[in-house]
Order: C-alpha cells, then sequence, then structure tokens
C-alpha cells in the first residue's frame, strides 16, 4: 500500500480558516440556551479537531514545520471556543469586544417572584463544601446574596456565572429557575459597561406583608449595597425579599421576591 502522502504547512494552515458551523436545531433554540449549546459544540468539535490531527501525527513524519503548525491549530481551536462568538459575529447582541456587567435594580417591587418550585426541571445543586455554613438563615441569605450579586461580565460570559456561585446557599430548583430565567439587571449593567461587586448586606426579618415564620420556613429583609464600576461608577442599595427553607441538612434560599 502506497504511503499516503505528508501536508505541506498550507495544506495545515486551512485547519486555522475554518468556522464553526452550528447545527440547525442549535439555532431554533432560546437565545440564552442557544449560547449555551453553541459553547458545547464548539468544545466538542475542538476535541474532534486535536484527535483528528493526533491521528495524522501518528500516520506521517513529523516535520518541524509542520508540528508548529498543529500547535498552531491546537491553539487556535481552544481560543475559539471560548471568544468563537466574539471573533465571528460579535456575540449575540452584535456587540465587539469586552461587554459590561448588568447591575442590581432597585425597582424591583413589580418583579414576579423566582420560586423553587418542587416540580421544576434541572439538575440538583452540588453537595455544599465543610465551609459553607447553612446552620443560621440570616447567614445564608447574607451569602446568597452577596455571591448572586457580585458580578463581572468579562469573566461570567452571562448571567448563570453569579446564579453558580451563589448555588451553595440555595435551593436547587432556585438555581435551575435562575439559570434558565432571563435577567434584565444582568442586561442593563451589562449595557452600562459595569462591573458589580458587594459591599455591605444586612438582614433582618420581614415586615407583617410576609407569611411568619415557621421551625421549617423564614422570611428575611436582605438590603445589599451594591458599587459599580463601569461607564459610570455609582454605588446603589438592591433589597430582597427571601424566603429560607430548612430541608434537614440546613438553611437554603428558596424563594425571591424581587428578582
Amino acid at each position: 500500500m502506497a504511503k499516503e502522502e505528508e501536508k505541506t504547512p498550507e495544506e495545515w494552515r486551512e485547519l486555522l480558516r475554518a468556522t464553526y458551523d452550528y447545527p440547525d436545531e442549535i439555532e431554533n433554540e432560546p437565545r440564552r440556551r442557544r449560547r449555551r449549546l453553541r459553547r458545547t459544540h464548539r468544545q466538542a468539535e475542538r476535541e474532534r479537531t486535536a484527535e483528528w490531527i493526533a491521528e495524522q501525527r501518528r500516520r506521517e513524519s513529523l516535520r518541524p514545520a509542520t508540528a508548529l503548525v498543529i500547535v498552531g491549530a491546537v491553539l487556535l481551536a481552544g481560543a475559539l471556543s471560548r471568544y468563537g462568538p466574539d471573533w465571528f459575529g460579535g456575540g449575540e447582541n452584535g456587540a465587539t469586544g469586552v461587554t459590561a456587567s448588568a447591575s442590581p435594580s432597585t425597582d424591583q417591587d413589580d418583579k414576579p417572584a423566582a420560586s423553587a418550585s418542587p416540580t421544576g426541571a434541572g439538575s440538583a445543586s452540588p453537595s455544599p463544601s465543610a465551609s459553607v455554613d447553612l446552620s443560621d438563615p440570616e447567614t445564608v441569605a447574607e451569602e446568597w446574596t452577596r455571591h448572586y450579586l457580585t458580578r463581572n461580565p468579562p469573566e461570567d460570559d452571562d448571567h448563570t456565572a453569579p446564579v453558580r456561585r451563589a448555588d451553595p446557599w440555595a435551593m436547587p430548583a432556585l438555581t435551575e429557575n435562575l439559570a434558565n430565567s432571563s435577567d434584565p439587571a444582568w442586561d442593563r449593567l451589562v449595557s452600562r459597561g459595569g462591573v458589580a461587586t458587594v459591599s455591605a448586606v444586612t438582614v433582618k426579618p420581614a415586615g407583617d406583608d410576609l407569611p411568619p415564620d415557621t421551625p421549617l420556613r423564614v422570611w428575611r429583609t436582605v438590603t445589599a449595597t451594591v458599587k459599580v464600576k463601569g461607564y459610570t461608577d455609582y454605588t446603589e442599595k438592591t433589597v430582597l425579599q427571601t424566603e429560607l427553607t430548612n430541608s434537614g441538612k440546613g438553611w437554603r434560599v428558596s424563594r425571591i421576591v424581587g428578582v
């Protein structure tokens, strides 16, 4: 059997010119789910590319120039899997470069509550680590709020990142509800070029307009001071009414009014 002809450096460089061709079923999904599916697709393409290049390396003698091109192809595949949407289309909304994070909104009274429905779809949140204190509802409410409202879009990519960071202090259904729903506060902060950090959090018992505490469920009013650095630096307060439930393994946030 004749030995297969070696590829030239120019032929290897054709690998660098390829862009991703997403399946039609991905393009028909809602915008936020489409972004996650695209990332998964790009990762799979990257792995297939690496496997294919490895096979080619086993089948033919590796010249120095060819080796350099292979390394470049693998590095570019990794870069595309992370930054592909920004390079080849400016992201979902046509923006280019670094986007900014959404600031917490202070006008939240008329927003629907995010509820931890027992029938909500999605995987359960991981068990909290030993460093996560779930023994006190006030501490749980504070930690959940602090992690949820700390947002850095250039690193987070989308609003699900802070939701996942706050996950150890939340019921699984609440985490999945927030991750699979749109977040206007995130979008507003992105449009303002902002990165939000929480400088202070206070937790108090809820008022008489919410249900009374029971051994298994309590309500707490959480007020967070949020500092935003972006096109304009400013500080604002975000007030959330949180429901916390004791599942027998500690307290977790199960419902948020105002998100």
